[in-house]
């Protein structure tokens, strides 16, 4: 059944017109937001996503989890070192953080702040590498998520 190009609405087979938003058809146009919405991202824009401070680990899982990216060693490889960012993140609040705490708070502070920013640093990194499609390793957790690429190769 065709929809509208405009509005999405269901039009007959012999409509030229929406009942709804009463543009011109021509018949040809296919439903807005089909049932994958993974097919309307493009591949650099899920690199992209990968790389988001903080909120980009969705992004990794949604591109590790998905059949449309299961062939795609790039885009699973940006993935995981965005997963592999997200996860130094975590370790530097959740472990290094509480374990200098008690020896002052400026030291504390220097340490866990240098530590933050050389994460954010990597982030901010691969997303201008990403927008320009260019292919960047980061030193460690590119390496990391090299490995785990291709060792989940279908």
């Amino acid at each position: 059944m065709p929809y509208c190009d405009q509005c999405g609405t269901n039009i007959g087979p012999t409509d030229r017109f929406c009942s709804r938003c009463g543009r011109s058809q021509d018949g040809t146009t296919p439903p807005r937001g089909g049932s994958d919405f993974l097919s309307s991202i493009s591949d650099r824009t899920m690199r992209i996503l990968c790389y988001v401070p903080v909120m980009g680990w969705i992004a990794c899982v949604i591109v590790l989890a998905s059949d449309r990216f299961r062939r795609d060693a790039s885009t699973r490889f940006h993935a995981f070192q965005g997963l592999y960012l997200f996860v130094a993140w975590l370790f530097i609040d959740w472990v290094v953080s509480p374990m200098f705490g008690f020896s002052g708070r400026a030291v504390h502070r220097l340490l866990t702040g240098c530590l933050q920013l050389a994460v954010i640093a990597g982030w901010i990194t691969m997303l201008m590498k990403t927008s320009n499609n260019e292919d960047y390793h980061l030193p460690i957790v590119g390496d990391l998520a090299q490995k785990s690429a291709h060792e989940q190769r279908p």
